[in-house]
């Protein structure tokens, strides 16, 4: 059985920095490719970033540009996503994906096959 954990979540106030992390049973991650997603209330899914199976190709959407780092450590089964100087409408439900597909710059939400339950992010202002 498939298990995708994230954790890392929590309440930070705008500037700060919060890491996630992903985790997997069930599943070798080093065969996927791997996306984070994010969904606020009222709002669709959002593709955030993704890392290839190697980790060598990384994408990110344009709102978290600069700001916010994927990564992987295939030795841990682990997925990472460091995000720094936050911003209030970073406030979101926070998702890892795994995809046995090429990832793409539009990170779509429909070309990923397992899922974790999320972790809450809320940025104060």
């Amino acid at each position: 059985q498939v298990q995708m954990v994230e954790s890392g979540g929590g309440l930070v106030q705008a500037g700060g920095s919060l890491r996630l992390s992903c985790t997997a049973s069930g599943l070798i991650l080093d065969d996927y490719a791997m996306g984070w997603f994010r969904q606020a209330p009222g709002k669709e899914r959002e593709g955030v970033a993704c890392i290839s199976w190697s980790g060598g190709v990384t994408y990110y959407a344009d709102s978290v540009k600069a700001r916010f780092t994927i990564s992987r450590d295939n030795a841990k089964n682990a997925v990472y996503l460091q995000m720094n100087s936050l911003k209030p409408e970073d406030t979101a439900m926070y998702f890892c994906a795994a995809t046995d597909g090429a990832i793409t710059q539009m990170i779509r939400s429909g070309e990923y096959t397992y899922w974790g339950q999320g972790t809450q992010v809320t940025v104060s202002s």
